[in-house]
């Protein structure tokens, strides 16, 4: 069957389910208001069910790729005050070094699609270290409406700690030069501006796609250069954009930002309608040139 594109949904649709992934609206909420965009044949549950993430699908590299080698490693969190849990991928036979990139998940812990992303860094060369940040909670539960439950119920400076003590951990870690990057998707593109302003100099670029932004005031301590992607349609992050602009100019920092035209929020994931195939290629192979530019 033919994979749906964000085109064939009203665009308020996918504004209903942004704000239901997100947690500002619950399933009820969604269903109430996309009765008004059923039509014959199609239910707002059938509508939902649509949008819902097919990571099997979507899947571009599998987990027992033979040019990978992955592990499953827990690590100390002093700065979260326990532990974290994590995957690591690293090319097959490595026997030097290689940078590290750190890989974010979104609002929903480390799904399989954040894990599918994880082993792609690899395949660019690089030791990706994606942590799950419902470790405490017992680790991403396998379906999503109970992970972003379980998500809300976390403590966010606690899991801010979490992730700066996963990239100290890379960037020491035996197999990474030292070098250490952080790119983060919608929850995790915060995080990945966060640990930018508390890593200071052990961080040597971030890349966040579609997600909030630091504070003004905390944008002197950035050390890291910075390359942001954001989606045009995606005004709910956006409205963020200028002020934090504002204050990576006013403090010289190094940035670099693409707006994707006619992208909506999470337009990289390829388990929804959603994804944008043109748009995520192009971003993708930023990111990945970016990485190489600053990390190597």
């Amino acid at each position: 069957m033919e994979r749906k594109k964000a085109s064939d949904y009203p665009q308020e649709v996918l504004d209903l389910f942004d704000l239901y992934v997100h947690g500002d609206i619950d399933r009820r909420g969604f269903l109430d208001r996309a009765k008004g965009f059923a039509t014959s044949g199609v239910t707002a549950a059938m509508l939902l069910d649509s949008l819902t993430p097919r990571f099997a699908e979507a899947q571009q590299i599998r987990p027992d790729d033979a040019r990978l080698e992955t592990s499953w490693v827990t690590i100390s969190s002093p700065e979260g005050l326990g532990e974290i849990r994590g995957y690591l991928v690293k090319p097959k036979g490595l026997t030097g070094k290689l940078p590290g990139v750190v890989v974010v998940h979104e609002n929903r812990g480390l799904n399989p699609h954040t894990e599918d992303v994880a082993r792609r860094m690899a395949l660019e060369n690089f030791v990706a270290f994606a942590p799950d940040g419902l470790t405490t909670l017992g680790g991403y539960p396998g379906d999503e409406d109970s992970a972003r439950a379980l998500f809300a119920k976390l403590d966010r400076n606690k899991l801010l700690g979490d992730f700066v003590a996963a990239g100290r951990w890379l960037k020491a870690n035996p197999s990474c030069t030292g070098k250490v990057g952080v790119v983060g998707f919608c929850f995790g593109a915060g995080i990945a501006n966060a640990m930018a302003v508390q890593m200071g100099g052990d961080l040597a670029a971030a890349v966040p796609f579609y997600g909030g932004q630091a504070p003004a005031e905390e944008v002197p301590r950035i050390q890291a250069p910075l390359q942001l992607h954001y989606a045009s349609l995606d005004t709910r992050v956006n409205a963020g954009w200028p002020a934090y602009e504002a204050a990576l100019k006013a403090n010289g920092k190094r940035y670099t930002a693409h707006m994707y035209e006619g992208a909506n929020h999470g337009f990289l994931n390829d388990t929804t309608p959603r994804y944008d195939e043109a748009m995520a290629k192009l971003a993708w192979s930023r990111t990945v040139e970016f990485f190489n530019a600053e990390l190597r």
